[in-house]
């Protein structure tokens, strides 16, 4: 009698396992294509999950419809057409079919920017200056929310971990939602947002501490990655983004990496941008704010970290926002004034991606220099309407050396457009050099109030900016 019982559990036990192996698999989508997301706006649309192999998946929206195959991997993608954003349109509803039916709401068309990088970009909205207020004020139903847990893997992740446990990857905007997420990239979306009138999207995948090497795609043809790219940015792809915003460079200066950066900045853009199959993906990045800590920084290498980034205007389709008048205590490598960064790297997306041409969106950058007699004449791009200084005193950090390149402090007097620099001794000079060390607060500005770059004249190898 045991024996028969024994047997007839055994029987139900394969019976179930083999109703279990032939029951259809779920259809299932990527978690960044969810309730709530916003989708970029005149763009093609991937979308993409997973089935039973050989299942056909029907994706409807606003009107369109596609179908795939999965393929023996159980993988289907397809592509809906471009849409476009108008005004007053209300939100959407997606239709996935296969074995089962996925219903997405409330959803967008937009603008979609991603935001990544260490420990400045991390930094919550609830931690920065005036952090409380703007959380009260939050309540923004067409700014939505992704926020990337931090993890690493090996090889290209098919999805991303979300930061946040519940059934919705992308949260809308609103004072419950927001406190945790990137200071600079709220304000950065909520720049966007009032002046284009429209959703946008925000994606923070970033990793306090982190170099940029993790980030870096190291293997373009297999889109292979580093640890925290693998796991936080490809997963993301295909999704249609406009760009991305980028707060790093402090591990990178204790590493000693000097101008070896811009190398550095160059493989990231270029590898997202050949991954994400968008040779004009916009990416934006922040100068990094001064910090005195001699036992962190070594001598010399905050300012050539400087120039790298400065150099790295070269490459296509970026800008630079400048922080070195952001920075109250010089000991602490976070400044909390994340307000400013945000509104000065979205002047650049208003400019370069809106065509918004009416406004002044990066501070003085350094382009030439004209040696008169016992003066050195130095010009920049970026004047926004004229040169200034910031508290109305004497230019300051202002440095001059001769052929020795001993450098003194030097009088600094706003000509036009130009900047006369000299000092008494210095007969005949040859090169300048401007907020040049690791706790640099110089006070030159353009009339937008936008803060010129440190700079050296020798040799120097920084961008303008102009050519993007």
């Amino acid at each position: 009698m045991k024996r028969q019982i024994s047997n007839l559990c055994t029987l139900a036990f394969l019976l179930l396992a083999a109703s279990a192996a032939v029951a259809p698999a779920a259809v299932k989508l990527p978690a960044v294509i969810g309730n709530n997301v916003v989708v970029q706006r005149d763009v093609p649309l991937p979308i993409w999950g997973w089935a039973d192999a050989g299942e056909k998946v029907t994706v409807t929206l606003c009107g369109a419809s596609k179908t795939a195959t999965a393929d023996a991997n159980g993988a289907w993608a397809l592509t809906l057409p471009a849409m476009k954003y108008v005004a007053g349109q209300k939100a959407l509803t997606m239709t996935v079919k296969g074995s089962n039916t996925i219903e997405l709401s409330n959803i967008l068309v937009g603008e979609v920017w991603v935001g990544s990088g260490q420990s400045n970009m991390e930094f919550q909205l609830r931690q920065s200056t005036g952090g409380e207020e703007a959380i009260a004020k939050a309540n923004l139903p067409t700014i939505r929310l992704l926020h990337v847990k931090k993890v690493q893997a090996k090889t290209p992740a098919k999805d991303i971990v979300l930061q946040t446990e519940g059934p919705d990857a992308w949260q809308v905007c609103s004072p419950q939602t927001v406190p945790n997420f990137s200071a600079v990239l709220f304000f950065f979306g909520q720049r966007l947002s009032g002046d284009l009138k429209m959703p946008i999207g925000l994606i923070n995948s970033s990793w306090d501490g982190s170099p940029i090497e993790p980030w870096t795609v190291t293997d373009t043809a297999r889109k292979q990655g580093g640890g925290m790219y693998n796991a936080m940015i490809a997963p993301l792809q295909p999704f249609p983004i406009r760009g991305a915003i980028w707060y790093q460079g402090e591990t990178n200066v204790m590493q000693k990496n000097g101008l070896a950066y811009y190398a550095k900045t160059k493989a990231l853009i270029e590898g997202w941008r050949k991954t994400w199959k968008n040779d004009t993906l916009s990416f934006y990045f922040v100068q990094i704010a001064p910090w005195g800590n001699k036992a962190y920084y070594a001598d010399g290498q905050l300012p050539a970290l400087w120039e790298a980034q400065t150099a790295s205007l070269k490459i296509p389709r970026t800008g630079m926002a400048v922080t070195t008048d952001l920075v109250d205590n010089i000991g602490d490598i976070h400044p909390p004034n994340k307000l400013p960064v945000g509104n000065r790297l979205a002047l650049w997306a208003l400019v370069k991606d809106y065509g918004k041409k009416d406004l002044v969106y990066s501070g003085p950058l350094y382009k030439s220099m004209k040696i008169e007699g016992k003066k050195i004449r130095v010009s920049f791009a970026h004047i926004g309407g004229g040169l200034a200084s910031r508290d109305k005193k004497d230019l300051s950090e202002f440095q001059i050396a001769g052929a020795d390149g001993k450098f003194v402090p030097a009088k600094a007097v706003i000509d036009g457009e130009t900047v006369v620099v000299s000092a008494d001794g210095v007969a005949a000079p040859k090169t300048v050099r401007f907020g040049w060390h690791r706790s640099a607060n110089p006070n030159l500005v353009n009339k937008a109030g936008l803060p010129a770059s440190p700079f050296q004249t020798h040799n120097w190898r920084g961008g303008t900016g102009e050519e993007t």
